[in-house]
């Protein structure tokens, strides 16, 4: 079980789900900024963005977090914010919340699975986390993108207008826009995620490094981060890419990929590699301590209820 001892009475599925998207939230609260970072530096480049405001350019993460308040202000660094915590209410709660009921299902209730069904149970579960969040996650992209500058147009002035716009002008389409890349990504971050997590954690328990308590965790969650941006970072740019950009400018994912390719370079394809890191390494540390805590608050409570009734 992801971040826990094994216990005679395991948390309830609501425990998990109701943990697993707080903590999604609390993570992103502390790490938002990086991943506005981020998003900056994978559409540099972009024709779209470089004719918005030509005279801006972004420098690696902290460069880019200085850019973003000396031109915009700090707020902007928080542009897509309550976006961000309705994606990680529905998406969070779901591929994390239920990543250890999915398990279980793979492998029959059996204990210690091996790497292939935890992957599979991941890739499950990040896939259908990404087909009920994708509205939310379109529009906190579309905002960490826009630029908040006199003479800069805005695309959206708020997360329900920007739910309205899509819709009027793109379909339900727009909303989903990217889905394809993002299921990829979430499905490779998801699976790389969680089961490096625990696999990490256990060989650090096994070899008796470290007792299971927050230096464990925090090695553990810290390492998973790393793993995942390593393999998801290509995927990541461009779904970002793609969910930024205006209608017609791409034909789809692969053909944005290929332009990625063919004009830019391979390198393109980790551009934001650092932020990616610094967000991802920190929100796993961030949201994995906090899961813990969470689920034995919630179950603490739960016992003590029923220690009343």
């Amino acid at each position: 079980m992801v971040g826990l001892k094994p216990s005679d009475v395991p948390p309830p599925l609501v425990v998990k789900v109701l943990s697993a998207g707080t903590a999604g939230c609390i993570a992103d609260l502390v790490t938002f900024p990086l991943d506005t970072a981020k998003v900056r530096l994978q559409i540099q480049g972009e024709k779209a963005v470089t004719g918005a405001a030509t005279g801006i350019r972004y420098r690696g993460v902290f460069g880019t977090i200085s850019t973003m308040v000396r031109t915009e202000g700090p707020r902007s660094l928080y542009n897509g914010l309550v976006a961000g915590l309705q994606r990680q209410m529905a998406f969070a709660s779901i591929r994390i919340g239920l990543y250890d009921s999915v398990k279980s299902f793979y492998t029959r209730g059996k204990d210690n699975p091996n790497v292939g069904l935890r992957i599979l149970a991941g890739c499950t579960t990040g896939a259908m986390a990404v087909s009920v969040a994708q509205p939310t996650d379109v529009v906190k992209v579309r905002f960490q993108a826009q630029m908040n500058l006199q003479g800069v147009g805005r695309r959206y002035n708020g997360t329900m207008q920007a739910y309205r716009q899509i819709f009027q002008l793109e379909g339900l389409r727009g909303l989903w826009k990217g889905t394809l890349p993002n299921i990829t990504r979430n499905a490779l971050v998801n699976c790389t995620e969680l089961v490096s997590y625990d696999l990490i954690k256990e060989a650090i328990l096994k070899h008796k490094l470290l007792s299971d308590n927050l230096p464990c965790h925090f090695v553990s969650a810290f390492g998973a981060g790393f793993i995942t941006t390593v393999i998801a970072s290509p995927v990541d740019v461009v779904k970002t890419r793609y969910m930024n950009s205006p209608p017609g400018q791409y034909k789809g994912s692969i053909n944005c990929a290929w332009t990625m390719m063919t004009k830019e370079g391979p390198t393109a394809f980790y551009k934001g590699f650092i932020p990616s890191f610094l967000r991802l390494g920190s929100w796993n540390v961030v949201m994995f301590v906090s899961f813990e805590q969470l689920k034995r608050a919630m179950m603490m409570s739960r016992d003590r209820f029923e220690a009343t009734t």
